[in-house]
């Protein structure tokens, strides 16, 4: 990186955010692999036009220490294997708080600890129960993986993508230095970086920036990261 583009580059002061997605997603982050964060799941939308009385949140492999929030839906309730570890939270909401139709957001949440992987992405297989006005239930499965809602890549969008997040290495202020050991196809997981560099390609969400490095002498815009990539991120 020249000095111009580092100059130009501090005078970069906001970045900007993605917009919300309609399914079922997590929006809380970002997500530092090997730490305990509190992760907000927010259900846009009921299940054709029916309220939602129920959601159940099946929790991957290596997260650990649950704990679930109460919500609008009612206490939360743990599922658990034969080793005391939580696999799935339920919230259920009370039949006579179920609404006639389809007109509320709602949001759950719980805190855990997320495991030590990072540039990896956890899966969330949710499945969302709603009832209707004349009292039919139905049930909609959020648990496809691998399509455009997989932070860490895929190829196309999913029907019904399950909740995911991305795990990012511990970082500080400034310039932070990685082997990334992963293949990420979506650059989007560095919503909140102000540069990634790998080589002599680079990546920013700030159209800015974007325009600086287009700009930039013998630099190509950085669309994918292959395992074993050294990268540098400026947050």
């Amino acid at each position: 990186m020249n000095a111009s583009l580092r100059l130009s580059l501090a005078a970069v002061a906001t970045l900007l955010c993605t917009a919300a997605e309609a399914h079922i997603s997590v929006l809380s982050g970002p997500f530092i692999a090997g730490n305990s964060q509190e992760l907000t799941f927010n259900i846009a939308h009921g299940c054709s036009g029916a309220d939602t009385f129920r959601i159940e949140i099946h929790l991957p492999e290596g997260v650990t220490s649950v704990r679930p929030l109460d919500s609008v839906f009612g206490k939360a309730a743990l599922s658990k294997d034969a080793n005391g570890a939580v696999k799935s939270v339920v919230w259920t909401k009370p039949a006579a708080e179920v609404l006639p139709g389809d007109t509320h957001l709602y949001r759950v949440g719980l805190s855990a600890m997320l495991p030590n992987k990072p540039f990896t992405t956890l899966y969330f297989p949710t499945f969302q129960s709603c009832r209707a006005a004349d009292g039919t239930e139905s049930t909609v499965e959020w648990i496809a993986t691998g399509g455009g809602h997989d932070h860490g890549g895929g190829t196309g969008p999913s029907a019904n993508p399950a909740p995911a997040v991305f795990l990012l290495p511990e970082r500080a202020p400034g310039w932070n230095k990685y082997t990334v050991d992963q293949h990420v196809h979506d650059m989007a997981v560095f919503k909140d970086a102000q540069i990634v560099w790998a080589g002599k390609t680079a990546y920013s969400p700030n159209p800015l920036v974007r325009s600086l490095i287009e700009r930039e002498p013998d630099t190509q815009m950085l669309q994918e990261i292959h395992p074993g990539t050294e990268i540098w991120i400026k947050y």
